[in-house]
């Protein structure tokens, strides 16, 4: 029986896709690409933002007409769509035959089975459960890197984001099973580790205690194979001390952050239902800084917020060119039904959020090409990713690039190299590295 998995939106969504493709692989389906060679399609959804959303949808409706033009018996719909809109999905869109909720995911075998017996169902557990299933997961990014969720769902209730009633309140993974996992993926050849959550700074304080994400990473530390332990989705005012200490004694873990911000003006950050101030964020950046000078900062940011005025986005123009982050993103603000920001009065037109999008953008890519140009003469440490085809030249990541969400550089070499290798490079130009040395 032949199945396609499509996995759509964030990391963390994608880690359950990867689990429900361990439990359908390890049952025995077979797993294709081609949509016309598919009975069984299963759509993992996100409807985080519009955009989001709207992929989500036409995603579906694609799908659903090889009900017709193709072999396909059963349609099945998972994930934060799946979770929010679920009596809709099944009215509107007969073709669906099956709807699995965010906390469901551990049922997609049954779920299958059912729905290729003609049994469609909807199959929603409690938003606040957490799925801890026994099985390898199918990792689907090229091997040598994989994301660890170690958390799911948030308590942080921001007044634009949906993701506390689709996804429910922060639940940390027990530290056991992430090792345990770690290990597996180790084994399987992966040699970075990306850290994610909703918020991974406030991981294992609802089950010991205390924030102990400083004991997890000294954990997966020692795991062998992992070369680079990577921090994804670090809440600004969860950055402490025993967080810092230990990205300063650990080698394996990169000096990289992603502290999500999303303004700095102090009237906007409140409406967001933020809890951090401008000056807060100064001093945490600050501080990062001076602690760990070689640390990359990653950042994004919501321009066009209900209120926002003009001397608001300049004042955030002002913050962005005074931080000179690393790497940001900016999204324009997205209205969702069902949250506080919906609601607000003084919604901006969306073409003043596209506007104020761009300025920002491209003021960071000056940031950008000025610390570009600063890195020329310097050795670096590189991941290959890949080759470039008919060139002697690869293209891999730093210690500053996330996969999908920052950029890769091109590294010029007669060399053959592998995905996963690790080669010490020296900078040659804004994006041109040359090959100086290669580490297994």
């Amino acid at each position: 029986m032949n199945i396609l998995f499509i996995s759509l939106g964030c990391d963390k969504n994608l880690v359950d896709s990867e689990v429900m493709l361990g439990l359908l692989d390890a049952k025995g389906y077979q797993m294709v690409d081609d949509e016309t060679l598919a009975d069984v399609i299963v759509i993992n959804t996100c409807c985080f933002i519009h955009d989001a959303k709207e992929e989500s949808i036409q995603t579906i409706l694609e799908m659903a007409q090889y009900k017709t033009e193709g072999r396909l018996k059963a349609l099945i719909v998972t994930g934060c769509l799946a979770q929010r809109y679920q009596k809709e999905i099944l009215e509107e869109i007969p073709e669906v035959d099956a709807v699995l909720g965010t906390t469901s995911y551990d049922r997609i075998v049954e779920t299958v089975e059912e729905a290729l017996a003609g049994n469609g169902h909807l199959e929603l557990a409690d938003v606040d459960a957490l799925p801890l299933v026994d099985v390898k997961r199918l990792v689907t990014t090229g091997g040598h890197y994989a994301y660890l969720k170690i958390a799911e769902g948030c308590d942080k209730h921001c007044t634009y984001c949906i993701i506390p009633k689709i996804r429910g309140n922060y639940r940390s993974i027990p530290m056991e099973r992430l090792l345990k996992e770690a290990e597996e993926l180790a084994e399987q050849g992966v040699k970075e580790l990306i850290l994610v959550a909703q918020e991974t700074t406030l991981y294992g304080k609802d089950l010991y205690g205390e924030k102990s994400l400083s004991k997890l990473l000294r954990e997966l530390c020692k795991i062998n194979g992992i070369r680079w332990i990577r921090l994804l989705y670090c809440y600004p005012e969860e950055i402490d001390d025993a967080l810092i200490q230990v990205m300063k004694e650990e080698k394996k873990i990169c000096h990289y952050l992603d502290l999500p911000i999303q303004h700095a003006n102090d009237t906007i950050l409140k409406r967001m239902g933020r809890r951090t101030s401008k000056r807060q964020l100064e001093k945490i950046v600050k501080k990062l800084r001076q602690e760990i000078p070689d640390i990359a900062l990653r950042t994004t940011l919501i321009t066009g917020f209900p209120g926002e005025t003009q001397e608001q986005h300049e004042e955030l123009m002002e913050f962005v060119d005074e931080m000179e982050f690393d790497r940001l993103g900016v999204f324009t603000y997205s209205p969702e039904e069902d949250t506080k920001a919906a609601e607000m009065s003084d919604q901006i037109p969306e073409e003043v959020k596209q506007e104020r999008q761009a300025e920002l953008m491209e003021l960071q890519q000056d940031i950008v090409f000025d610390q570009a140009e600063d890195m020329i003469g310097q050795e670096v440490l590189v991941m290959i990713e890949g080759k470039v085809a008919d060139e002697n030249a690869y293209v891999g990541r730093t210690y500053k690039d996330a996969p999908n969400v920052d950029g890769l550089i091109f590294i010029n070499t007669d060399e053959e190299l592998m995905s996963g290798d690790f080669a010490k490079v020296k900078v040659t130009g804004a994006l041109e590295y040359d090959l100086i040395g290669e580490l297994m």
